[in-house]
């Protein structure tokens, strides 16, 4: 399976889920930035500010060249060029009873040999509603279950794991799937590219489930403001700890397109006081949770 294959998926992957948040919003389009990276390569950044997504993006690119000096070093081989590519989502709703929600497709290759595949969905309620998180959840387990058994009780580990607020001492959200560097140690390439795919596809309806449950609920003026606080925790990972930020930075992406992730508006408030609703969400934000029962 040759690496233009698969950016071509990736592109046909942008376009398919571009349509269904355009179709859900009922407003808001997609505006696109088409970039080039002085390295190599370029992307699509395609920003939606819509009735009901306040800020979101559905990102592709495909860059290659040099690798840099600081990757070579962390991946412990010599000097290569390297191709990566992939899709990533983050959606910001208006209302704060729908969810912010992150997903990640990828595919990373150098002339050395190397190549894997990566991503993830994970979600993040302003508050956590457990039926909702439980069907998620579900959706996740019998994507995964299409390829390996194992996939989702693994990768579920993971993603509880990887994003962990560790300066906070919480989880991001309720978790999801998070999987990296699956090579030829974990099956045939064709195998995994059609497991990551089913990922990517799966991504429309696990959100119109999360959307359509929601976005017409009222919400106070205090319920706004705890979704702003906890977008505040949002941004706080992604500058910290998210290693695609950092990827991003260090190959000299497009910084526009690397931090679309971030909200329009946040919120920090000093030793912010939680209502008793809001504790509820925050005893929910551990690992360990089996929300698939």
């Amino acid at each position: 399976m040759h690496k233009s294959y698969i950016k071509d998926a990736f592109m046909d992957l942008q376009d398919h889920i571009c349509g269904r948040l355009e179709a859900l919003d009922e407003e808001g389009k997609f505006l696109e930035d088409a970039w080039e990276r002085p390295g190599g390569g370029g992307g699509r950044t395609r920003i939606i500010q819509g009735k009901h997504i306040e800020k979101g993006g559905v990102n592709f690119s495909a860059v290659s060249g040099d690798m840099p000096e600081k990757i070579t070093k962390a991946l412990n081989i010599g000097a290569t060029e390297f191709f990566a590519t992939g899709v990533s989502i983050v959606l910001h709703p208006k209302n704060p009873h729908v969810p912010i929600i992150h997903m990640n497709v990828r595919y990373f290759e150098t002339t050395s040999g190397l190549w894997w595949f990566g991503g993830g969905i994970d979600l993040t309620p302003h508050y956590v509603d457990d039926a909702l998180a439980t069907d998620f959840h579900k959706a996740l387990k019998t994507t995964c279950d299409k390829h390996d058994s194992d996939y989702y009780p693994e990768f579920k580990k993971w993603a509880d794991d990887y994003f962990y607020i560790k300066h906070r001492k919480e989880t991001r959200g309720i978790g999801g799937i998070f999987f990296d560097r699956l090579n030829e140690e974990r099956g045939k390439k064709e195998d995994l590219f059609n497991f990551v795919s089913d990922v990517g596809y799966a991504f429309p309806d696990l959100y119109a489930n999360q959307f359509e449950s929601n976005y017409q609920r009222s919400f106070s003026e205090q319920e706004k403001e705890w979704q702003l606080h906890r977008r505040g925790r949002y941004v706080e990972f992604n500058l910290v700890w998210d290693r695609g930020t950092k990827f991003g930075l260090d190959t000299d992406g497009n910084i526009e397109s690397i931090l679309m992730s971030l909200p329009a508006i946040a919120q920090w408030t000093y030793k912010y006081k939680a209502g008793e609703k809001e504790q509820l969400t925050l005893d929910k934000l551990k690992k360990g949770i089996d929300w698939a029962g």
